[in-house]
């Protein structure tokens, strides 16, 4: 029999908004931690679900056992699927395979002293199910038929009916209510009918996602966010009351779990639950999930070893584990290299971009006019910076003129500031230079939520960063920037390995001089200008963020430029779409041509407001004088 430390158990909860894959030795000591995108059955290949788990398995290793809980299985042949799914990136080792709700049940300790007759699930997140486990093993479910048909309770539909309430009393009342308010501040838009464009577009988890800004409404007393809660609250007890009573008589005791992110990060919430459970079912035992789910997957994973009948007699279950303390492995955030070849963290301290710069220690006791000399100051010595760098800036340029034409694209890659900029110059493109928006493209981790708001955790994921590169189809054609300030992103280094694989020319552009790619992968190119440290120690969308424009800015405008996009100093392709750009491209066109503003002006009405299809439609007629 071999010795219980040595044997490692997998657990992989996949769910909506990430995986999380947990492996364990005999001993209930936690010995790594991954975490990666999302995955649900119902919305992936097959090819993609074996990438999945194979990914996982490469930064994992051999393994004794593994359980695989994940969102969407309910058929037969979808469990014939996920087998051999499994089985390919653990060949040899029998999978225990199940849905998502079965690992957040078995996550949860059973209560000490008598066993209940049923433990019962209630689960509210994105989405939302109750699923219940007697003692006998019968199951029942209630819920679980998605955001179309069910979800009753879940983040989703509180989102949802938020929505939909601010117009109802909107069209009754005529004022545009304070949840109202909130839900455009939260989504960045300026008035109720973007409303429709939004909603339109708008996935299950962005939907979700507005469901924090009800709960904020009711912390301030809001009745229609009042009214909401109290029936999402009525629903989810209800719903987890019907489990019980397919699996237990009443009277007799009954644990009902409590999960996902709406019970668990609503404790007012939580609260309202709880106590219309036990006013339905007065013999409840009522558990929040302190464990994630991924647990429950360890613990299938060690039953699975047990049943197999090859010993660990006296391997620790998931309630010595949680007794132990082993829970705070909850806090663990280890290190995906697998996933991307990111600079060790502890690097990150000899960044000029995190010292600390000696000329502005007395920044908070600088007049405000000693504080904005100081500041442009060091702002001054950007070109100068940026111009240390310029042949690689030279090389990066050439290769994006390359890849325009012969049909490929640009991509920006980054997080927080670095990725907005990138964003930012991409989506500037389309109207100066008349250029297709999938011609140079903005990424940033954690998607469009990110551009307004922090997205927890969503930089420090390498496969996330990778997995855009897939579903982009970045190629051979290609030019991908990676836009990290201190040079270690996960997400950025995720992407950029990704893209190498397809063929693209990958550049890394950092205001570190002394980043080390890792190991045998490295970008084509790193650009990394010294800025020396920033007058807020860390804060990167200073100097970091003025030179990250400034170099965008060339990468783009040059880009254009030799594209045949401007002629002389003017923008000879710009998108006339308003008042404005449409009197500037009259202007471009006088100054062109010679002729008078009226005559451009018709001759770009006609041309559907193409200055160059314009100008070659004047030098037809004879309308161009010595000026052109």
């Amino acid at each position: 029999m071999r010795k219980e430390p040595d044997l490692k158990f997998l657990g992989i909860d996949c769910g909506a908004t990430h995986t999380v894959a947990l492996m364990v030795n005999g001993e209930g000591k936690l010995l790594r931690r991954i975490e990666a995108g999302p995955a649900n059955f119902k919305l992936m290949k097959h090819s993609e679900l074996t990438r999945h788990f194979q990914d996982i398995a490469k930064a994992i290793g051999p393994v004794d056992a593994v359980a695989v809980g994940i969102a969407g299985v309910r058929t037969k042949a979808d469990f014939g699927l996920l087998g051999k799914a499994v089985s390919r990136a653990w060949p040899g080792v029998m999978p225990f395979l199940s849905n998502d709700l079965e690992t957040a049940l078995a996550a949860a300790p059973t209560p000490k002293g008598a066993i209940p007759a049923a433990r019962v699930l209630v689960l509210s997140g994105t989405g939302s199910c109750c699923f219940g486990r007697s003692r006998e093993g019968r199951t029942a479910k209630v819920g679980g038929w998605g955001h179309i048909l069910g979800d009753k309770g879940s983040g989703y539909e509180i989102g949802l009916r938020g929505l939909k309430a601010a117009v109802y009393y909107y069209d009754r009342e005529g004022v545009w209510p304070r949840l109202g308010a909130r839900l455009l501040r939260k989504l960045s838009l300026n008035e109720p009918n973007e409303l429709i464009t939004w909603v339109q577009k708008a996935s299950k988890a962005d939907v979700a996602d507005i469901a924090v800004e009800v709960f904020a409404a009711w912390a301030d007393r809001d009745k229609i966010a009042s009214d909401i809660l109290e029936a999402a609250a009525e629903s989810l007890a209800k719903d987890g009351l019907d489990c019980a009573r397919r699996l237990a008589t009443r009277g007799r005791a009954v644990q009902f779990v409590l999960a996902g992110s709406v019970l668990l990060k609503q404790p007012r919430f939580q609260r309202a639950v709880s106590k219309l459970i036990s006013k339905g079912w007065p013999t409840a035992l009522i558990t929040p999930l302190e464990l994630e789910s991924a647990w429950g997957a360890v613990e299938l994973a060690r039953r699975q070893w047990l049943k197999s009948g090859r010993g660990l007699p006296h391997s620790k279950t998931l309630r010595d584990i949680h007794a132990a303390g082993i829970s705070e492995g909850l806090g663990v955030r280890q290190s995906s290299a697998a996933f991307g070849s990111a600079p060790e963290l502890r690097g990150l301290a000899s960044s000029p971009t995190e010292q600390r710069n000696p000329l502005s220690m007395n920044l908070d006791k600088l007049s405000i006019g000693q504080a904005i000399e100081l500041m442009l100051k060091e702002d001054a010595k950007i070109p100068r910076a940026i111009l240390g760098e310029r042949k690689k800036i030279e090389q990066a340029l050439q290769w994006i003129v390359q890849s325009f034409k012969r049909g490929g694209r640009l991509f920006y890659v980054g997080a927080g500031t670095s990725g907005r900029l990138g964003v930012l110059d991409a989506s500037e493109c389309p109207p100066t230079f008349r250029a297709q928006p999938e011609m140079v493209q903005g990424i940033i981790a954690g998607g469009q939520r990110a551009l307004w708001e922090p997205v927890e955790g969503a930089e420090d994921d390498p496969q996330a960063g990778a997995d855009v590169v897939r579903f982009r189809q970045v190629g051979k054609r290609d030019v991908l920037i990676g836009i990290a300030a201190s040079g270690r992103t996960p997400f950025v280094w995720g992407a950029m390995e990704e893209a190498s694989r397809k063929g693209a020319r990958t550049v890394l552009l950092c205001f570190n001089p002394r980043v080390k790619p890792p190991g045998t992968w490295k970008p084509d190119l790193v650009i990394a200008p010294n800025l020396g440290p920033e007058i807020l120690t860390g804060s990167t969308r200073l100097k970091a963020g003025t030179a990250t424009k400034l170099i965008l800015n060339i990468f783009t405008t040059l880009a254009m430029v030799r594209m045949g996009k401007v002629l002389s100093n003017l923008m000879i392709d710009v998108k006339a779409s308003n008042t404005k750009l449409r009197d500037r491209a009259a202007r471009i066109l006088q100054q062109l041509t010679g002729c008078d503003y009226a005559t451009a002006t018709t001759a770009l009405e006609k041309n559907g407001w193409k200055i160059q299809d314009a100008r070659d439609w004047l030098k037809r007629r004879g309308g161009l004088t010595s000026a052109s």
